[in-house]
């Protein structure tokens, strides 16, 4: 083999092994996207089969100035209601003049039907959280559609919010391709976030605060939780570095009219 021919075929070996290397990195890390809407492709989207990854890779390509996405927040709070830790989490966003997105779980609306009421009264918004929380990964799609329509219906026999028959977030974040299409088939955008800070584990408030500093988007979603009192308490810190940062804070629906697909899923990072 002459100079020229070997010099080929060592940049084919060097471009394979780039390709191959990249589809490794799509395989170990699936994607995450922060909402999947109900006309989206979710097997191209988040699987890791070798047909989605090379789609991926072979058409991905993020567009736009990222420095100048939409400065946006949301603060999602999942489960609940609860008799004493979402009260005190309702009177924080109120004197703190922030709406956030509930996602609730259909049985503890049942029993605290009145805290359920009080979260919409307050301006926030409402969605569905399922109605007994349980790992949807490991359900039938019936059994998923199941659990998300009888959530649905519990919490519009107390509220009328319209975000409980749009928005859904699946408990811990578990899912599979089929949970996804179920929601979709049900007109539901699954929202996911940008930032998970951990305050569903043991973790102090200071670390808590300095997470969600540390690992601020724009546009971001927040996940966060409504039995948490550390998250209650770091939350003035939390809004007050935010605005000064340029921040406003939405609701859920109201992120997905002001910003795009490509900005939420796809945000730029930021420091505050």
């Amino acid at each position: 083999m002459n100079r020229a021919r070997w010099l080929a075929a060592a940049v084919i070996v060097v471009i394979a092994g780039a390709i191959a290397y990249r589809l490794f990195l799509h395989s170990s890390t699936p994607p995450t996207p922060a909402i999947i809407t109900p006309t989206m492709d979710v097997h191209r989207t988040v699987s890791t089969a070798l047909d989605a990854r090379i789609d991926r890779l072979l058409h991905d390509r993020y567009s736009g100035d990222r420095s100048h996405r939409p400065r946006l927040i949301a603060l999602t709070f999942d489960d609940g209601p609860y008799p004493v830790t979402t009260p005190l989490l309702l009177a924080r966003l109120h004197d703190l003049h922030i709406p956030a997105t509930f996602f609730l779980i259909g049985r503890d609306a049942i029993d605290f039907p009145e805290l359920t009421k009080r979260i919409e009264r307050f301006g926030n918004e409402i969605g569905n959280h399922t109605y007994s929380h349980p790992n949807l990964d490991q359900l039938s799609s019936s059994d998923v559609g199941a659990q998300l329509t009888k959530g649905r219906d519990v919490l519009r026999s107390f509220v009328g919010d319209p975000g409980i028959g749009l928005l859904f977030r699946p408990p811990h974040g578990r899912y599979t391709e089929a949970t996804l299409q179920t929601a979709q088939r049900l007109g539901y955008d699954t929202v996911l976030w940008n930032d998970d800070p951990g305050d569903w584990r043991a973790i102090g408030p200071q670390a808590l605060a300095s997470h969600i500093e540390a690992h601020a988007t724009a546009p971001e979603i927040i996940l966060l939780h409504s039995g948490n009192l550390a998250t209650i308490a770091i939350l003035p810190e939390v809004v007050e570095r935010f605005r000064k940062s340029g921040y406003e804070f939405v609701t859920v629906s109201e992120l997905l009219k002001r910003a795009s697909l490509e900005e939420m899923n796809h945000p730029a990072r930021r420091a505050v």
